[in-house]
């Protein structure tokens, strides 16, 4: 028997769980869109073409699912609840363009890229992704070179204020740098507690992604991202001491090669700071400036010189 479900009915939806012993879990973050105007807006935002590849993260009872299927995209779904993951493929059985993953998308989406990816084209995304998870995500997806088109994200709004940060700003982290230097980010609208069932305690924001126009995501500095992570981890210190450590570490395996042995044990630790007094005099950056204050194309002229200076050319790009 077909399975039905009105989406705009918090007693509805309430009711249909209860039928299948079942109830909306908190540590999973399932809150469920229950504003139609809402859901209608976010689909129009992701300006999905027919036959588009098209990732849906946390498609619950699977509301912006069937939204997404009416127009004619080819659907990868992820979904960690099991018993949810049963309900959706009863929901959508036989629906050539919709296939299901279960389980935790953290570890499933490499496999998925894998075995569903997109071919060319690259897909779009489209997700009411729970504030455990929504950072580490798309961190996840840029520092593995994964990009979508566009992506339409609804997340907590401290989420969204940190992936649209600018320097100087108290919600500026190495999320609001990874997500800058692969898209540009604008607000869709801010969602109360009501537009959802159960409704949070917390506002939701919806924010647009798109792929960056004026330069491959892929092509800063190989050291960029894991610079940013280093520099933004103990973010009350200056530049100089993280870039230190930094130079130390990304440094040591490739030093120790070439160690004659007969250095003492601070060599490479003064190696490591003339490195670093180096690298920030050729960007012209203060070394007792903090993370908080350089902006993107700050960190990429750091990585570059660290590049040249750690690795010379077997680091290069090939």
């Amino acid at each position: 028997m077909p399975v039905s479900i009105n989406y705009d009915s918090p007693l509805a939806l309430r009711a249909f769980l209860e039928s299948r012993g079942l109830g909306a879990r908190k540590k999973l973050g399932q809150n469920f869109l229950v504003n139609p105007r809402a859901r209608q807006f976010i689909l129009d935002a992701l300006e999905m073409k027919a036959g588009e590849s098209v990732w849906e993260i946390g498609p619950g009872l699977g509301a912006m699912t069937a939204g997404l299927l009416e127009r004619g995209g080819r659907i990868t779904a992820f979904e960690i609840d099991k018993a949810f993951a049963e309900i959706l493929e009863d929901i959508f059985q036989g629906r050539e363009n919709f296939h299901l993953v279960q389980g935790d998308v953290l570890k499933t989406w490499p496999r998925a890229a894998a075995e569903f990816g997109a071919g060319p084209a690259r897909p779009l995304l489209l997700g009411n992704l729970p504030y455990q998870i929504a950072a580490i995500l798309l961190a996840d997806f840029i520092e593995k070179d994964f990009f979508f088109r566009r992506a339409v994200v609804t997340v907590q709004k401290e989420v969204a204020r940190r992936m649209a940060a600018k320097p100087g700003s108290p919600d500026y982290s190495a999320l609001s740098l990874l997500c800058a230097s692969a898209y540009t980010i604008r607000p869709l609208m801010v969602l109360k507690g009501p537009s959802f069932y159960p409704p949070p305690r917390v506002d939701s924001q919806s924010l647009v992604l798109d792929l960056r126009g004026d330069r491959d995501p892929s092509s800063w500095p190989r050291l960029l991202r894991p610079l940013v992570r280093r520099l933004f981890s103990a973010r009350r210190k200056t530049i100089k001491n993280n870039l230190q450590s930094f130079v130390s570490s990304y440094g040591r395996a490739d030093r120790a090669k070439k160690k004659s042995g007969d250095e003492g044990p601070g060599a490479e630790e003064g190696e490591a700071g003339k490195i670093t007094l180096e690298a920030l005099e050729s960007c012209a950056l203060s070394p007792e400036r903090r993370a908080e204050t350089l902006a993107l194309e700050d960190f990429a002229a750091l990585a570059k010189v660290l590049e040249e200076k750690l690795y010379d050319d077997h680091c290069q790009r090939g």
